[in-house]
């Protein structure tokens, strides 16, 4: 967007002081991960019960890269154009909320839905199963556009010397997002709801969650005030179309500047191995529970979609306490891209002078953490093949909570703060922040003002489209993951779920002998990871972090 983008209004956060408006403007990543954890947590068991093989339901995942890919870049070009009363993002926030809620509601009550249409017993199990992929299509659809804007509002409304207080209270809430989430379908719901939200722990947890997503967005859109677009300096802006849009993406895509090409190369490699963990790991999880170490009644329970939901639950729990402590603990230990830029030193008190200056020369820098996270992560996955018990499953994926606390806080500082150095004016030089950090102490300091005080502050007109363009590097490997899953069940577990499909002939099963085909896709994922780590070092060289 050119530099004559003309505003009204100043960007401002409700709170009376900083940990408060940092979380007011974070929350609504807590019901947006809740929303996520529960579909990935419920809805690949859910299908295993419906009938469906691992291969297929590996292409019905491909929901999630393909809405990332179509979603998030478009809303964030179409918003970073829009001139609403508003704001830019909190429409978009607000307004796919909805629909994410109205496809909870649909996916959680499919047969019920189905069985008004039709009563024969074949076309009600086919329908279901249909009904059931596109709910989860518009989930993903929906849900991004939410993701998008909430990305893009914490990079609008921060300055530079925020960014990465910004990731990381986002990665914090993301956490709380995950331990709720997984709490919850830890929880028997039935016991706590009793039949007011349905009657079975899918159909609750759907309900909750679509509770949740709309709190947490009304929260955040109602604490912070974004300034209005009046004119981004295009004459013919208006009469922009589709097409218009898709060429800025794709143009813009082709010529990233130098440092957010090599970020995205980073997530690109590492999201390779995210995939099967984040849409995986739980139903592995219960798997491994009923392979070995279930008793002989559980393995005929009513729903065993629930029993599968809330085993992997309870080991997705200590994953995101792990999460939410490393979030806390680690900005505080680790040096940011602007502390390593800067060339003045903050003189602690002389008491502590010399503990505090022997403790910043052994911090590692941002860049160096984000390193060994993809290396804990790889070597991780690597033993999962290897694991017989649910003690070992647990074991393994929370300790991939120190790589996700990382993943969802390193990458997005990086970015943030490329795009607040791309968007000041040419005429004012970079700036040590150490010398020029506005600090957040009131609502009245968020503002962005013109003339020397742009040179300091993130004026953000295009983070939209690179928050967008990010996201298809976010999404083009989980492409990847699908095409990798879809082989790997293909060979290993070419039939349908023994553990949770019901209503099949056993030949219609495959064998449980052999490898553990999820955990197979985790091993291949450990190897992207690696090569994540490298590309992660090779990032210094490009650009200088």
């Amino acid at each position: 967007m050119p530099a004559t983008a003309q505003w009204t209004g100043s960007p401002s956060i409700k709170g009376s002081s900083e940990p408060v408006r940092m979380a007011l403007l974070t929350a609504s990543l807590i019901g947006l991960q809740f929303t996520w954890n529960v579909e990935m947590t419920y809805c690949t068991p859910y299908l295993l019960e419906l009938g469906l093989t691992k291969s297929k339901i590996s292409l019905v995942w491909v929901a999630g890269p393909l809405s990332g890919l179509i979603m998030q870049p478009i809303v964030g070009v179409i918003s970073d154009r829009s001139k609403s009363r508003f704001g830019r993002r909190r429409p978009y926030m607000i307004g796919g909320a909805v629909l994410v809620s109205i496809f909870l509601l649909l996916l959680g009550w499919t047969k019920e839905v189905v069985k008004m249409f039709a009563s024969d017993k074949e076309t009600v199990k086919s329908a279901t199963i249909f009904l059931a992929v596109f709910s989860i299509y518009g989930i993903d659809f929906a849900i991004n556009a939410v993701q998008g804007s909430c990305r893009g509002l914490i990079v609008d409304t921060l300055p530079i010397s925020k960014q990465q207080a910004g990731s990381s209270w986002a990665s914090r809430m993301v956490a709380v997002g995950s331990l709720i989430g997984y709490g919850a379908g830890a929880l028997d719901l039935g016991q706590v709801f009793g039949p007011v939200l349905g009657d079975s722990q899918f159909k609750q947890l759907t309900a909750v969650a679509a509770m949740a997503l709309c709190l947490a967005v009304g929260i955040t859109s109602y604490a912070v005030s974004e300034r209005v677009l009046v004119s981004d300096g295009a004459e013919q802006e208006d009469k922009q179309g589709l097409w218009q849009v898709l060429t800025t993406i794709a143009e813009s895509a082709i010529n990233l500047p130098k440092g957010i090409q090599a970020i995205c190369l980073v997530q690109f490699w590492a999201w390779i191995g995210w995939f099967p963990f984040l849409f995986y790991s739980t139903t592995w999880v219960g798997e491994i529970y009923l392979r070995y170490d279930a008793p002989a009644d559980a393995k005929t329970s009513d729903d065993i979609t629930g029993q599968v939901g809330r085993i992997g639950s309870t080991a997705l729990i200590a994953f995101s306490i792990i999460t939410f402590v490393m979030s806390i603990m680690l900005p505080w230990f680790v040096k940011s891209p602007e502390e390593e830029a800067s060339t003045f030193t903050v003189r602690p008190p002389r008491g502590i002078a010399s503990f505090a200056n022997n403790l910043e020369k052994y911090k590692p820098s941002l860049l160096t953490t984000w390193t060994i996270s993809h290396c804990i992560f790889a070597m991780s996955m690597i033993m999962a093949p290897f694991v017989h018990s649910l003690r070992g499953a647990t074991i393994i994926v929370a300790a991939c909570g120190v790589s996700w606390a990382v993943s969802c806080w390193a990458p997005f500082t990086f970015l943030g703060v490329e795009i607040s150095r791309l968007s000041q004016p040419r005429r004012h030089s970079y700036v040590p922040l150490g010398r020029t950090s506005i600090e957040l102490e009131s609502p009245t300091q968020l503002h962005l003002n013109q003339g020397l005080e742009e040179a300091q502050t993130s004026t953000g007109e295009s983070s939209g489209k690179y928050l967008g363009i990010m996201n298809l590097y976010t999404t083009l490997p989980q492409f990847v993951g699908t095409g990798i899953s879809w082989v790997v069940f293909s060979i290993l577990e070419p039939g349908k779920s023994p553990e949770l499909a019901k209503e099949t002939q056993p030949e219609e099963h495959h064998s449980t002998d052999g490898p553990n085909a999820i955990a197979v896709c985790l091993f291949i994922g450990a190897i992207s990871a690696m090569v994540a780590a490298w590309s992660t070092r090779r990032l210094k060289r490009i650009q200088n972090f």
